[in-house]
Order: structure tokens, then sequence, then C-alpha cells
């Protein structure tokens, strides 16, 4: 189980780094930063919902209370960035 959460956190994390390479890859092609910020606003979004999914299930298999503070943290960054970018998003 420690291996599956550690790949999912992994991805999390690749999928991050992914999408910052895209976004800057399409702004030095077309030079819209606005696009660039909404790839990046995406990517980490969704980087961050697999490592939330990853520290729960490390959370889960081990229990500790050093654990569940990095679920927490990791989940209440992962959401106030998700509230971050949606008012972006409505009003930039």
């Amino acid at each position: 189980m420690a291996l599956l959460a550690s790949l999912i956190d992994f991805l999390g994390s690749l999928y991050i780094f992914g999408g910052a390479a895209l976004a800057l890859q399409r702004l030095i092609q077309t030079g819209d930063l606005r696009r660039g910020q909404v790839l990046i606003a995406d990517a980490a979004l969704a980087g961050l919902s697999f490592k939330v999914a990853g520290t729960l299930l490390k959370t889960l298999e081990l229990g500790t209370w050093n654990q569940i503070l990095t679920f927490t943290v990791i989940f209440a960054l992962r959401t106030g960035l998700k509230r971050v970018f949606t008012w972006e998003r409505k009003w930039g």
C-alpha cells in the first residue's frame, strides 16, 4: 500500500511539473500570459488532488499524527489554491 501511495504522490508532482512546462511552452509560443496562468492553475489543482489521495492512503496505513498533519496541510493548500484560482478566473 505504501508503494501505491508513493506512486500516486509522485504522479501528482509529475502532473504539476508537466503543467508548468506546458504553460511555459505556450507562453513562449504565443505570449499569452493569461492562458499560461490558467494552465498552471489547472495543473496545480489536479496535481494537488493526486497528492491529497496519496497522502490519504499513507495516513490510512500509518495513522501517525505526522501523517495526519501532512494530509491536513496538503488538503488545506489545495482547497485554498482552488478558491484563489476560481476567484481569479471569475474576476481576472
